[in-house]
């Protein structure tokens, strides 16, 4: 039944992008949770997306239904605020922010288990595989490999989304 609803929920880029680097560094002892996964990019994926002004719009009427920040807040400042909100709560739930520093049981730990080194050589497969998932092409963004490389780079090092 859970199968079922999530087939069909158009889940989007943060679900390809936790699909895709889940197992990818096992060999590394860093099976990334999926769940951590999908909490880590999250943020980084709604900066993303936000990029869309459809998205962005109906990323501030999300922000309003939940009461984070002013209504009358412009939907930029909304999808600020919803970024800071998820952060927050990872933070409360002691996932970290980038695989940089994902470490045993997905806590957060100076330095992880994902070698640098080691994320760069995949990235460019990582990303490959991401853009060919079945969950990309329900997001309101549709990204470039060139893009997916740069936002999973973005969730290394937890750098800000600028593109």
């Amino acid at each position: 039944l859970a199968g079922m609803a999530f087939s069909n929920a158009l889940l989007g880029i943060v679900h390809s992008m936790a699909h895709k680097t889940g197992a990818a560094f096992a060999d590394h002892g860093a099976h990334i949770i999926h769940g951590a996964a999908n909490a880590m990019y999250l943020p980084k994926v709604v900066a993303f997306n936000a990029k869309n002004p459809e998205a962005l719009k109906r990323y501030g009427v999300l922000v309003d239904y939940m009461g984070i920040v002013d209504k009358q807040a412009d939907d930029a400042t909304k999808v600020n605020a919803l970024i800071g909100y998820l952060r927050k709560m990872n933070d409360d739930l002691k996932i970290p922010h980038c695989i940089k520093n994902y470490g045993a049981d997905s806590y957060p730990t100076e330095t992880g288990f994902v070698p640098e080194n080691v994320f760069l050589d995949r990235l460019h497969d990582i990303a490959v595989n991401a853009i060919g998932d079945a969950c990309t092409g329900s997001n309101p963004r549709q990204p470039s490999v060139e893009e997916m490389e740069k936002l999973l780079k973005c969730c290394y090092y937890d750098t800000e989304v600028d593109f």
